[in-house]
Order: C-alpha cells, then sequence, then structure tokens
C-alpha cells in the first residue's frame, strides 16, 4: 500500500473509531482498572476467505501505537470455522476501544472476499474475468475493492473520474449513442476508455459504428448476449465486451459461456454476507 493510501487509510479510521468513541469508551473506563492488559484473540466462526487483517492491525495502531498485532494467517487464506486469524495483545482499554471498527471492517471485507470466491469459481476455466462496479458503501470503496481483488475478482473502474461509461441516460441526454461518443472523444486523454452501456443487438451496432473501445450488454438473455457479441467480433475485433445486469451464481457461467470478456457483478460489494468473526480476551495479570 502505497503511503498517500495509508495516510487516507489513517484518516478514515481515525473518524469512524471517533464516531464510535465520542468522548471516551465508559463501560470499559468504569469496570476495568487502568494498567489492566491482555491479550485478544480474533478468531472465525464461520468458513471463509479472509480480507482485511492489514486493515484491522492499523485499527489497533490508531487506537494505541503500543498494541501488538500479529497475523496468523494472511489475506486471501481460506479458512475453517475456529481458525485463529491473529493476537493483538497490550492495553485492555485500547483493544476493547478498537474491537468493534477492527471487527466491523474485517467481517464486512472477508465477507466480499468469500463472495467473490465464489463467483469466481463459478467460471472457473473459462476466460471471462469478475469485476466489480461503483455499487459500493460511501467511504468504504478502496476498501471494498481491495477485498474484491482478494477474493480472486478484478476492479472496474474506481469512480465517475477514471473511465467514461455512457449509460441510458447519457445517450438520451446525449441525443444518442452516436453524439455521445463523439462529445466524448473530442475532449477526454488519448489513453482513457470509452465503454457504451446497450441493451440491445440495434444499440450494439451504433456502439460499434461510433467506435467505442468496450462496449456492455446490459440486462441481455443468453441467446441476445451470444449474438452481440459475435456481432462485435466480426465487426469490432477490438473491442471489450462486458456482460452485466443482475447476474447471480446461478446464471454467471451461462454469460462467461457467450465468450464476452468481463463480467460486472455489483451484488459483490452490495449483498454480502459478513463474515463472522470474534474477539475473545485472554486477560493477564493487572500492571
Amino acid at each position: 500500500m502505497f503511503s498517500v493510501e495509508r495516510m487516507a487509510l489513517r484518516r478514515q479510521l481515525e473518524a469512524w473509531l471517533e464516531e464510535d468513541l465520542g468522548t471516551g469508551d465508559v463501560t470499559t473506563a468504569f469496570t476495568i482498572p487502568a494498567g489492566h492488559t491482555s491479550k485478544g484473540i480474533i478468531h472465525a466462526k464461520d468458513d471463509g476467505v479472509i480480507a482485511g487483517l492489514p486493515v484491522a492491525e492499523a485499527v489497533f495502531e490508531v487506537v494505541d501505537a503500543e498494541l501488538q498485532f500479529k497475523a496468523l494467517v494472511s489475506d486471501g487464506d481460506v479458512v475453517k470455522r475456529g481458525t485463529i486469524l491473529a493476537e493483538v495483545e497490550g492495553s485492555t482499554h485500547s483493544i476493547l476501544m478498537g474491537e468493534r471498527l477492527a471487527l466491523n471492517l474485517l467481517q464486512r471485507l472477508s465477507g466480499i472476499a468469500t463472495k467473490t470466491s465464489s463467483f469466481v469459481q463459478a467460471i472457473e476455466g473459462l476466460s471471462a474475468k469478475l469485476v466489480d462496479t461503483r455499487k459500493t458503501t460511501p467511504g468504504h470503496r478502496a476498501l471494498e475493492k481491495y477485498a474484491v481483488r482478494v477474493g480472486g475478482g478484478f476492479n472496474h473502474r474506481f469512480g465517475l473520474y477514471d473511465a467514461v461509461m455512457i449509460k441510458d441516460n447519457h445517450i438520451k441526454g446525449a441525443g444518442g449513442i452516436q453524439a455521445a461518443v463523439e462529445r466524448a472523444r473530442e475532449q477526454i486523454p488519448y489513453t482513457m476508455k470509452i465503454e457504451v452501456e446497450t441493451e440491445s443487438l440495434a444499440q450494439v451496432r451504433e456502439a460499434i459504428q461510433a467506435g467505442a473501445d468496450i462496449i456492455m450488454l446490459d440486462n441481455m438473455d443468453d441467446a441476445a448476449m451470444k449474438a452481440a457479441v459475435q456481432l462485435i467480433r466480426e465487426e469490432g475485433p477490438h473491442i471489450r465486451i462486458e456482460a452485466s445486469g443482475g447476474v447471480t451464481l446461478d446464471t454467471i457461467r451461462g454469460k462467461a459461456l457467450s465468450g464476452v470478456d468481463v463480467i460486472s457483478v455489483g451484488a459483490l460489494t452490495y449483498s454480502f454476507a459478513a463474515l463472522d468473526i470474534s474477539l475473545d480476551l485472554n486477560a493477564k495479570k493487572e500492571g
């Protein structure tokens, strides 16, 4: 992780901790003596793919730089229920102040990585790649897209700034695919790609003629998608093809068999089950 990314993460963690702690952890302050030390054991209560251990470590570091965090598995590891993932040792007050945020992030990122892995397995052996979307939790995009990569997927664009994606409302506002692509092409850097969302073979033909770099086949059934792929391969072999729209574990392999290059699945980051992960204290004597 680049230093700039670490700095940005630290600022986010500080804000999230402030949201949780406010003026302080009153329960811990009023029940546990100052100077008390413990070892916290972080363990999985579900089977799944782990993602976010460096983030959990960063949480505890922000809370108290003297806490000692030791990861016992690595991000990307597939674990069974009961696996000890990490240990954190030091001030009991500090461990409990960071516990909830560390676990929240670790559980969510591991849930995303686990779901991503299941989709990757569903298209194993085929050439199509699985990618995410911008349907992420506000403030968590970089972390959630990291979790997708840990799970074996790839990232789509990070925001509105790094690629042109002409969707249905842009097409309506511009007066057609041709006009939208022409206006974008006149103004973007030559290194930037233009993707056009299409819903029919007629729109696919228009996107090819307009000079799109990537064509998205949105909410097409398998037969229509195969026909669209064949058309693009014949008339625009350089064009990358993306399948999108309501893709599930049951339907993704059919999409991949159509010959598309990538399949985008928004559910990876907006509809997932957080992995159940807990922290238990193994108390040591008071300091």
